[in-house]
């Protein structure tokens, strides 16, 4: 069986390389956070937090555009510019002697950034949202709100809606 495993299996790391290679391949994502939003995450919010949005941030999008085949082959660049938790962080947890898990707000995220289409066209991209109703953030978990913008953005931006407006 071993025999039959190896051919198998090195068909489909050629054909997964040819399609990486392909400009029908879904686009790069990169994502940076914005020096602001650093600056929050060292001092307040705690770094490894921000650093799981970016990273959600980016698989969200990564997997939106593959399922839409929108932009193939091209390059999306993105910066969290802004993000709002809605109950205490870890960090915020231990530097506020008092603060509590049942304290809640309002949250959301900016996305800013650029679409380049595999021709070089450029095109501006920027998302917005923060929920604007405290009833809806006693029911959430720390980071709700913005988990809930980086999937509205995936979503649009690969539907074509997110793209700045002039």
């Amino acid at each position: 069986m071993r025999p039959l495993l190896a051919p198998a299996l090195a068909a489909l790391a050629i054909a997964g390389s040819a399609q990486a290679e392909s400009p029908h391949a879904a686009p790069t994502v990169e994502v940076t956070i914005s020096p602001e939003l650093r600056q929050k995450a060292e001092q307040e919010y705690g770094v490894r937090d921000v650093e799981r949005l970016v990273a959600d941030l980016q698989q969200k999008t990564e997997r939106e555009m593959q399922r839409s085949g929108v932009l193939a082959g091209g390059r999306i660049e993105l910066t969290l510019v802004d993000a709002t938790p809605n109950r205490p962080t870890f960090k915020q947890l231990g530097d506020t002697p008092g603060l509590s898990m049942s304290s809640f707000g309002v949250g959301g995220a900016e996305i800013e950034g650029k679409a380049v289409s595999i021709d070089g066209d450029v095109t501006p991209i920027r998302y917005r949202w923060y929920e604007t109703d405290i009833r809806n953030a006693s029911r959430t978990t720390t980071w709700s709100d913005a988990q809930y913008a980086i999937n509205r953005f995936a979503v649009h931006l690969s539907l074509g809606k997110a793209y700045a407006r002039r």
